[in-house]
């Protein structure tokens, strides 16, 4: 594949000024691609764990669906959360039973107090005893909303909106506190690249670069350099607007700058195909002649569609662009 070339013509003068009469040929700068493979990624890949261990009796979700944040897509159980509950509870009703019966003592102390037939150290027993059962039942009950707590934490949501991207449980499963229950890639879509080491002093953030993707050519730049070297190959992302998402990981081409040379353009209507060679009319000591050329690659310029000639030319001829 021949690489794109982009022309910027050094000469003052506008291409329209040429289009009928003639071009004095001059060297330009022209931009080297090379052309790549990209892979769409997701900015952020972030595993959707369970926080309890125990088994996976709900899955809503499945390879492709669209979740939001904190979105439910999961549940653990732990049939031994639902026992801890329950001596909880029996323990709450054993301990407001004491309650009352304490509370029933205390009041019956005091009225004997009050008629003179009981005395203060009963009824600071009494008391005594009301503040302990209190207590005990206070603490027995933040006791068990630690447990439900952790019955809470049996939900899987999903810690970020994006797109599911692999789920490697099953419903039934049984599995361990912090195992992976869904991956969720979100945070946007870019195109990460892998180019070979010896462009990458080529390589400037903020570079355009072009792309082919399956609804046409499309154009972004170079967001991000790495400074790792890995397996020979550099490693960047590449910022695109309405990048298709529909499949991760998949691969687009890519051109990027790799490098500036000098090339002559022209007109490409100045260019005429006879029996399958190219000639180009050259004004010469007030006389026009043809010369036969090699074209190259075509691009447009300042809405003219110029084309680079690889020999048959050199600076300081004038083309004669009619």
């Amino acid at each position: 594949m021949r690489s794109l070339v982009t022309a910027l013509l050094l000469t003052t003068a506008p291409l329209g000024a040429f289009a009928q009469g003639t071009m004095p040929l001059k060297a330009t700068t022209v931009t080297d691609w090379k052309a790549v493979y990209g892979q769409i990624q997701t900015r952020d890949q972030i595993p959707a764990r369970a926080r309890i261990g125990g088994t996976l009796t709900d899955l809503a979700v499945t390879e492709g669906d669209t979740v939001q944040a904190g979105q439910k897509i999961g549940m653990v159980v732990d049939q031994k959360i639902a026992f801890q509950l329950s001596a909880f509870d029996a323990q709450l009703k054993a301990l407001q039973a004491q309650l009352e019966n304490a509370q029933t003592n205390l009041t019956r102390a005091q009225n004997l107090q009050a008629r003179g037939a009981g005395t203060v150290q009963q009824v600071d027993q009494m008391q005594t005893q009301v503040d302990v059962l209190r207590n005990q039942i206070a603490s027995t009950e933040a006791q068990r909303k630690v447990v439900e707590e952790q019955a809470a934490e049996g939900a899987v949501l999903a810690p970020i909106s994006g797109k599911v991207l692999q789920v490697p449980q099953t419903k039934g499963a049984v599995i361990m506190p912090g195992e992976e229950v869904a991956l969720v890639g979100g945070g946007g879509f870019f195109l990460r690249l892998a180019v070979p080491e010896r462009f990458a002093t080529s390589l400037k953030q903020g570079a355009p670069i072009h792309i082919e993707t399956t609804g046409g050519t499309a154009e972004g730049k170079l967001a991000k350099i790495y400074p790792v070297i890995q397996g020979g190959r550099v490693t960047a992302d590449v910022a695109v607007d309405n990048l298709p998402d529909n499949f991760v990981d998949a691969r687009v081409l890519v051109r990027l700058p790799v490098g500036t040379r000098p090339a002559l353009m022209v007109p490409a209507s100045a260019v005429t195909d006879i029996s399958g060679v190219d000639y180009i009319s050259i004004e010469k000591d007030g006389k026009t002649e043809q010369r036969s050329v090699v074209p190259g690659e075509h691009q447009t310029v300042d809405g003219t569609d110029m084309v680079e000639i690889l020999t048959g030319l050199e600076a300081g001829d004038v083309v004669v662009t009619k």
